[in-house]
């Protein structure tokens, strides 16, 4: 399950507009009222909306909204309620070319990767270029314990009672259950299991954690070297990155049909060799 067709690397004003046409960044489907929901959600610590996070700052409404107009390119006005919501193409930009930077390290010093995914449907194939081409480099793709069980004590409605099981797609821990597959979660608690697992086997924690929702949040609470990518309803990672628990967050609208993100892992891989 790859990007079909790997399109050449484009450049960054040609990856800018497309990433603006397709609706990755730029106008965005996710409303301002779904963001101003999740950013009240977080300042109210709901456990839905952490992901898995702890913060010692206080996090209220207004100081989220401000944070993510900085990191993400929403509106900061506070009297903006309902409308089109906006991701700068260039805040998205930024970022991947600072993991580009980070990934080119772990290829050099030849360090261990943990991939994972809540997004199957649109961010799976992206993930799966990234895990192969990393491995190619000379990274060691962990897969710890396959179809390792995941007791959840609190799981979403959309999920089911389970039993659920974290599985690996070429290198890319997804959630699943044996009767309905690869299931979408924000939940911290399969990379948890994953994490306890490491350390139950002794293989040592991963050098480097590529991830989002819930599975970077534990990995970036857990104090592990953690890159995220995250929507703009999704704030909580962006405050692990302002308080230091996540090197580097990108942000991006996570949930466009996954043919649309070709460019951009060309964009990201080119460089890697």
């Amino acid at each position: 399950m790859r990007v079909a067709a790997l399109p050449p690397a484009p450049t960054r004003a040609e990856l800018r507009e497309q990433l603006v046409a397709s609706a990755i960044a730029g106008e965005v489907v996710t409303s301002r009222e779904v963001n101003l929901d999740a950013y009240r959600g977080l300042a109210r610590r709901e456990r839905g909306r952490t992901l898995g996070l702890t913060f010692s700052g206080t996090w209220n409404g207004s100081d989220v909204l401000a944070l993510m107009a900085e990191k993400v390119g929403v509106s900061p006005d506070e009297s903006y309620l309902a409308g089109v919501e906006t991701i700068d193409p260039d805040r998205c930009l930024d970022a991947i070319e600072a993991m580009v930077e980070r990934l080119r390290g772990a290829i050099e010093r030849g360090e261990s990767v943990l991939l994972a995914t809540s997004h199957v449907a649109a961010l799976l194939p992206f993930y799966l270029e990234l895990a192969r081409t990393l491995e190619l480099r000379g990274c060691r793709i962990l897969t710890p314990a396959p179809s390792s069980p995941v007791v959840f004590d609190e799981p979403e409605p959309h999920i089911g009672t389970g039993p659920h099981y974290v599985r690996y797609m070429n290198g890319v821990a997804v959630l699943t259950t044996a009767e309905s597959g690869l299931l979408d979660t924000h939940s911290p608690q399969p990379m948890e299991a994953v994490l306890n697992t490491l350390d139950e086997s002794g293989e040592g924690q991963p050098d480097l954690v590529i991830g989002d929702h819930g599975w970077a949040g534990a990995a970036g609470e857990a104090g592990l070297d953690t890159v995220g990518f995250a929507d703009c309803n999704d704030p909580a990672l962006f405050v692990g990155e302002a308080e230091g628990k996540l090197r580097l967050v990108v942000p991006l609208d996570d949930d466009v049909d996954s043919v649309h993100y070709g460019p951009l892992v060309a964009y990201l891989l080119q460089p890697l060799g």
